[in-house]
């Protein structure tokens, strides 16, 4: 239940708050926001604005994905709140960017931070892979501990 939970809070919160800055912010304009610098870009590539162009095939990407996560999740023993928080996260930021890849063939972009311009649906593909290196070692320290 707290991996769907999480996955369906991200994609929603993702799209509403792309759907606000495509409405209401033009392309390339700035503001801050509670101290947070955005801008509005729309990114036709993948992460860095890398392989523009082949938004499509990175949605199909993100399709392949979910459903291998899906799957994992239905084969593997690997149950906790760890790790379906993270599975969670990762799913709900790959169907966030996925959904703007097919239907729009960009991602929209506005968070700005070092390193370039995000969304709330690639924060939460970070928090998911942070979240899963801590379940690997976690887990790896367990069965380590259970094995001495």
């Amino acid at each position: 239940m707290l991996f769907y939970a999480i996955a369906i809070l991200v994609i929603v919160m993702d799209q509403v708050s792309k759907y606000l800055i495509r409405t209401y912010i033009d392309i390339n304009e700035s503001f801050t926001l509670w101290g947070i610098q955005l801008t509005h870009i729309e990114n036709r590539g993948m992460a860095g604005s890398l392989f523009q162009g082949y938004a499509r095939i990175f949605g199909v990407v993100a399709i392949l994905f979910v459903i291998g996560v899906l799957y994992f999740r239905r084969t593997r023993e690997t149950k906790g709140a760890l790790i379906d928080s993270s599975l969670g996260f990762l799913v709900g930021g790959a169907i966030g960017n996925g959904v703007d890849r097919l239907l729009f063939g960009q991602v929209t972009d506005f968070i700005v931070r070092s390193g370039g311009i995000l969304n709330l649906a690639d924060h939460a593909i970070e928090m998911g892979g942070l979240l899963l290196i801590i379940y690997g070692i976690v887990t790896w320290l367990s069965k380590r501990n259970q094995s001495l």
